[in-house]
C-alpha cells in the first residue's frame, strides 16, 4: 500500500511538470493562452477565405466563353477593379 502511494506520489510530480500543467496552471495564464490561439485561429480563416475567393474569381474569370456565367463574372471583376 504504501508503495502505491509513493509511485502516485511520483507520478503526480511528473504531470506537473508536463507542459499542459504548467500552461494551464494558472486562470490568467490560460486565458492569454487560450486569447492567444482565437487571434491566431481568427487570421488564419480570414486569410484563408481571402485566398480561397481570390482563387474562385479567377477561375471564374477563366471561363468567360460561357454566357450567363462569363457576363456575370465580367461584373464581379470590373465592381472589383473600380474599387481599387
Amino acid at each position: 500500500m504504501n508503495d502505491e502511494l509513493q509511485k502516485t506520489r511520483e507520478t503526480l510530480e511528473r504531470l506537473e511538470q508536463h507542459a499542459f500543467f504548467r500552461a494551464h496552471g494558472s486562470v490568467w495564464r490560460m486565458l492569454g493562452y487560450n486569447f492567444l490561439r482565437g487571434l491566431a485561429f481568427g487570421l488564419g480563416s480570414v486569410l484563408g477565405a481571402t485566398l480561397l475567393v481570390y482563387l474562385v474569381i479567377q477561375m471564374l474569370a477563366q471561363i468567360e466563353f460561357i454566357p450567363i456565367i462569363g457576363e456575370w463574372t465580367a461584373q464581379l471583376i470590373n465592381q472589383i477593379e473600380t474599387r481599387r
